[in-house]
């Protein structure tokens, strides 16, 4: 489910979605992006959206917190630091110097691949995968494929904005994960 079931978190829940923008017709015609990249000009908001995370996982042993390139690089290393995990960043082919492991998937307008350092996780340990957004779940699929096939628990996928009607949330759960999502998308013009 969202975020949010106090007062404060409403109020923080509030500020963010007013923080974001959709951007029409980007990167493809009949694309309606959903843009974090005005949540991010407002220092308070961004500040906001990452302590969600925080209290969120503070207390639930994640040891690595993976996120995906690249807006999950934006919201995941501040997160892993402020729980005391490993940050893993999860990026796109031929990115990452050294061996890795790769995961192809495909997405709601082409396909794609993720890349992850091989010994970044190890088993036992425990993960959360983070992105600015989930559509159709593909992305966070790959990238739960990767951490499990090197031996990590993935506890939970979270993300700041949610397109539930692309069901993304419904094939994490049929995988058995939860998802966390703090805001649901929009679809309104802002500028």
């Amino acid at each position: 489910m969202s975020s949010g079931d106090d007062g404060e978190s409403s109020g923080r829940l509030t500020g963010i979605k007013s923080a974001l923008r959709v951007v029409p017709n980007f990167p493809k015609p009949g694309i309606m992006f959903q843009d974090i990249t005005t949540l991010l000009l407002d220092p308070k908001v961004f500040k906001d959206t990452v302590d969600l995370f925080v209290e969120r996982y503070r207390n639930e042993n994640i040891s690595v917190v993976a996120g995906i390139e690249a807006r999950g690089f934006i919201f995941g290393p501040s997160i892993a630091l402020a729980i005391g995990a490993k940050f893993v960043p999860l990026r796109k082919p031929k990115k990452l110097p050294g061996e890795v492991i790769s995961e192809k998937y495909v997405l709601e307008y082409g396909s794609d691949c993720l890349e992850m350092h091989v010994g970044a996780v190890t088993s036992g340990d425990r993960a959360i995968v983070v992105d600015d957004l989930i559509a159709t779940g593909g992305t966070f699929c790959a990238a739960m494929n990767l951490l499990e096939r090197a031996g990590a628990e993935v506890v939970e996928c979270a993300c700041v904005i949610e397109v539930p009607e692309l069901k993304g949330r419904e094939r994490l759960e049929s995988r058995g994960k939860p998802l966390y999502a703090l805001v649901e998308s929009q679809f309104e013009r802002r500028s």
